[in-house]
């Protein structure tokens, strides 16, 4: 089941965002092979990242949940506000692909 997280940042989180990024990142490496979606959600500037937007497929809530729960910007408090919602993907996707 694919499930989207929903992820914004708490307030002057910018610093702690970029200091952890690369251990996000390489968590995302360890289901990269799942994920459907995965980036930052930006400010009207599109310049501060202020949030995750991520799609990722796992085989129930209580996994994606127990993902998200160990996910280093959870666990660094970089997030103010997580939503995790089951999703049914029913159109393919067309834009916003970036090769690997």
């Amino acid at each position: 089941m694919l499930f989207v997280f929903h992820l914004r940042d708490r307030p002057e989180a910018g610093e702690l965002r970029k200091a952890i990024r690369p251990a996000h990142k390489a968590y995302l490496a360890r289901v990269a092979d799942r994920i459907c979606v995965a980036g930052p959600l930006l400010s009207d500037d599109e310049v501060q990242m202020i949030g995750s937007l991520l799609v990722i497929d796992f085989p129930s809530r209580a996994a994606a949940e127990a993902w998200l729960t160990e996910e280093p910007f959870t666990r660094a408090g970089v997030y103010d506000a997580s939503v995790v919602t089951a999703f049914q993907n029913l159109w393919p996707q067309r834009c916003g692909v970036v090769d690997a």
